[in-house]
């Protein structure tokens, strides 16, 4: 590409607008779409803005792979979250300076990285909810400031990545019908809860850029509302950065919501509404919606300024300034980046129940480890992930912990009525040992001689622009998997070959050859289909062999099944007889739960869940386990509260969809060798019956702060194997309008070494009076929290600056003030009543103050 254009803007005082004054309004319109093709002309190279890093750098090769987004918020630790999104951009840039500056940019190629995803989880049937950072806008919000600082950089002026919060606003769920659901939030609800994140990250995170939702407020698209993205957040927040529309929402304008009629009238109000970038191609229309006098060229320009500024502070086009530059292309997996990934699996990592110090686990003897979450790549990856370079499953993690010997392994059910789970190891064996014999071939057919062969305990991979071996080309290799399918008893066997959706190149995909018992089951290509085949089985092993042909964009394999029930029962019970100590791995999946998903089963449906207890095949397993009377300690891993019955295991962790280090977490916290110290961030309900209909915006009876009821465990619970104590806790408080300073001792007055979680929550004068200044009725909210580590009998002093915001009340009519009156404080391990802490008190005279918007 001719780079002379480039060279002689850059030394214009403002090169961006000596550039846009030349450019045609197509040209501009063509910049304005996520997909920005090379412009010679004024000497861009193709760009493409689409990038993701939710929980590491996703889509786009080899990448640390931390716990998802609500693993992450378990955690509550925001220097853990700044140096998280510090990770993500590092990698971001080591990808993006593997090619010169100058070359064409591909989806998942850019230093645009739209995340983090700061809706608010307000109940726990949204299937995306696993992405965000729970149920508590000031948790969220203060999270979203570490990552969103840590992918940014110090320098504001020279962004190492450009950090995007999303959706804005008032997103969350159903998956159905989100392209045209409108929304009718209070102006309570909307000030209290949907937006005090997006300000925390906007105002003191400093993002510079930001996504706006699909959904309609009050009839409005979220991306042409101008009240939303040019009064709130540009007028009373004073960002100045970019805004980019959630992908397609701009064309779901006229063909969802009918908001208007025509792509050219839907790009006319997305610009004049304050959306500046469009992802999807609906923008192409804005040379005719100009030419309908729609929109003008002017208008245009300022969404088209914003967006070149943010190539140039990047220092990828017009001459920017690129300190970034030396960051190397092998920057990526580091073994510094790969502790970070266990310590944040380990975090996350919260203890519900621990009946009896059940756990650790501290004598010897066989572990029988059960459950179709054991061994399943899926279950850590989460969605919205990078390729994890040896990842670490729970099973993985338990035998590598406490040896191969002592533990014996069983998948015993499926996740789901009618959802097929992987295939495990035991289905297969091949020279002896479970699992299949392996041959990679350095070409795109399995042909000629292998050029490595191993033992693949499962199929369950993931090849997004990643080889699984050293040394061979990321779309140009082939597998042999051969050895004996051995079902676990006789019966109709329905066996799936699924491959993950492709996101780049999607015209040529992989073929897939399947052999069961000598008989050809599947030749050819897949693309986005899971293919399906039944077997009938008397028991007996039969030859097996699978083969692909990779040379495509796909991004990966997986061998999937559907068993009879009864064998797997009874192979998990045979397995749990011969052990000391079952552990159970059961939750869900992100197959089951995501966005958008493709599955309608009991329980499920598009993504999102219609109930939200333990499935059925698992309950009845973790019952039958139960029965046996032997020690029993659940795992869960999922990313939404799972509804189980606490009576049915000894002690329960909850561990998310944990990353590529998740199983190492795990046996380390079964083992002692890590003191849990996660805290939930959204609350656990007993039934969906506590839970007001899923579209229904208002708070009501939801979250901690709303919520009546009883729960299974309450938002930031979370125990620990030592115990805490607080004390001397006081309050300083100068009156309306000033912060408040809160401090406490706090003592390990257990004997192991800890984590504690400090949390603060505040009872405002009008908490809890209903038909009063609020509606719904809050209770209380939380204020501020911090981490502490104590080894046995020490102690260490907390102080908290709570200010006039994380104290105030939300009217009927969306204004915020902080009210005279007395004022009660709670500092404990968890909410009040939930483990140790203390009550304070404190008094504000005078008037109440309004905060700003």
């Amino acid at each position: 590409m001719p780079l002379l254009p480039l060279l002689l803007l850059a030394g214009d005082p403002d090169p961006v607008a000596a550039a846009i004054a030349k450019m045609t309004i197509e040209q501009k319109a063509a910049q304005l779409q996520s997909t920005a093709p090379a412009d010679p002309i004024i000497g861009l190279p193709a760009y493409d803005w689409w990038n993701e890093g939710l929980h590491g750098l996703a889509r786009d090769g080899y990448a640390t792979v931390f716990p998802q987004a609500i693993g992450l918020a378990a955690t509550w630790d925001v220097p853990l979250l700044h140096k998280v999104g510090d990770t993500v951009a590092t990698e971001a840039r080591a990808k993006f300076n593997a090619k010169p500056v100058s070359a064409d940019r591909k989806i998942y190629e850019g230093l645009s990285i739209w995340s983090p995803n700061i809706n608010i989880f307000r109940d726990p049937r949204w299937g995306r909810g696993q992405e965000t950072y729970g149920e508590d806008p000031f948790l969220a919000g203060h999270l979203a400031i570490g990552f969103i600082q840590g992918l940014q950089g110090p320098d504001p002026a020279h962004p190492k990545v450009l950090a995007t919060p999303k959706h804005f606003a008032v997103h969350s769920g159903p998956e159905a019908g989100r392209d045209g659901f409108d929304v009718d939030p209070s102006p309570q609800d909307l000030e209290s809860t949907y937006t005090p994140a997006f300000r925390l990250a906007i105002i003191e995170g400093k993002a510079q850029s930001l996504m706006c939702a699909y959904n309609s407020i009050h009839g409005t698209p979220a991306c042409a509302s101008g009240g939303l993205l040019n009064d709130k957040l540009r007028k009373d927040w004073g960002f100045t950065g970019l805004t980019v529309s959630d992908c397609d929402a701009v064309a779901n304008i006229h063909s969802f919501h009918h908001y208007t009629l025509d792509a050219a009238e839907a790009a006319a109000v997305a610009i004049k509404g304050g959306n500046d970038l469009n992802c999807g191609n609906t923008y192409a229309a804005l040379p005719q919606a100009v030419k309908r006098g729609l929109v003008s060229e002017a208008e245009v320009d300022v969404a088209l300024k914003r967006a070149l500024d943010a190539r140039r502070a990047l220092g990828i086009a017009f001459g920017g300034a690129n300190p970034w530059s030396k960051i190397k292309p092998s920057e990526r997996g580091t073994p510094a980046q790969r502790a970070l990934a266990l310590e944040a699996a380990r975090k996350a990592i919260v203890l519900l129940k621990n009946d009896g110090d059940r756990l650790p686990l501290t004598t010897g003897g066989r572990i029988a480890v059960i459950g179709a979450n054991a061994d399943d790549l899926g279950v850590l990856e989460g969605n919205y992930h990078g390729t994890a370079k040896d990842p670490v499953t729970p099973l993985d993690g338990i035998r590598r912990q406490f040896g191969t010997e002592r533990v014996l392994y069983a998948q015993g059910s499926q996740l789901a009525e009618a959802g097929a789970v992987i295939m495990p190891e035991t289905a297969f064996r091949a020279d002896g040992k479970p699992g299949l014999k392996a041959e990679y071939f350095a070409s795109p057919t399995v042909s000629g001689a292998p050029v490595a062969t191993r033992q693949d305990r499962r199929i369950d991979f993931n090849y997004t622009r990643a080889a699984p071996l050293p040394g061979l080309n990321p779309t140009g290799f082939a597998v042999r998997w051969s050895g004996e399918f051995t079902p676990p008893g006789a019966g109709e066997y329905e066996l799936a070959i699924d491959i993950p959706p492709c996101w780049k190149d999607c015209t040529t995909h992989d073929a897939v050859r399947l052999w069961v018992d000598g008989k050809l089951l599947h030749d050819g290509p897949l693309g986005k289909a899971r293919v399906s085949m039944k077997v009938a089985s008397d028991g007996r092993p039969v030859p097996f062999r699978m083969e692909i042909d990779h040379r495509s964009e796909d991004f990966g394999v997986r061998l999937m099944w559907q068993p009879p029930a009864e064998p797997m029962l009874a192979q998990a019970l045979e397995v749990a007889k011969n052990a000391d100590t079952i552990v159970a791995v059961l939750g869900l999946s992100p197959d089951l739960e995501g966005e958008a998903l493709s599955v309608s089963i009991p329980g499920f449906v598009g993504g999102d869940r219609t109930d939200i207890a333990l499935p059925r095949p698992q309950l009845e397993l973790l019952k039958a386990l139960r029965k046996t009377g032997k020690p029993l300690v659940l795992v869960l891993t999922s990313g939404s509260p799972v509804a189980v019955d606490p009576s049915l295991a000894d002690a329960i962790l909850e561990a998310w969809y944990p990353g590529e280090e998740g199983g190492t977490a795990i046996a380390e916290t079964l083992a002692g060798k890590n003191n849990p110290s996660g805290r939930l961030p959204l609350t656990f309900y007993a039934s969906v019956d506590d839970l007001p209909a899923f579209v229904d915006y208002g708070m009501k009876e939801r979250t901690y702060r709303y919520f009546t009821g009883k729960p299974l465990w309450g938002f930031g619970h979370g125990l620990s194997y030592t115990k805490f104590a607080y004390a001397d806790v006081t309050v300083k408080a100068a009156g309306i309008g000033q912060p408040v300073q809160v401090s406490a001792r706090l003592t390990n007055a257990g004997n192991r070494s800890g984590e504690e979680v400090a949390q603060v929550y505040v009872v405002t004068p009008d908490a809890g009076k209903p038909g009063g200044f609020t509606t719904p009725v809050l209770q209380r909210q939380l204020a501020g929290f911090q981490r502490a580590s104590l080894a046995p009998g020490k102690s260490a002093s907390l102080s908290f600056t709570l200010d006039p915001r994380s104290i105030s009340s939300v009217a009927r009519d969306g204004t915020r003030r902080v009210l005279p009156g007395t004022y009660r404080v709670w500092i404990g391990g968890g909410q009040p009543g939930d483990g140790a802490g203390q009550w304070a008190e404190f008094t504000l005279n005078g008037d109440a103050q309004v905060l700003p918007k």
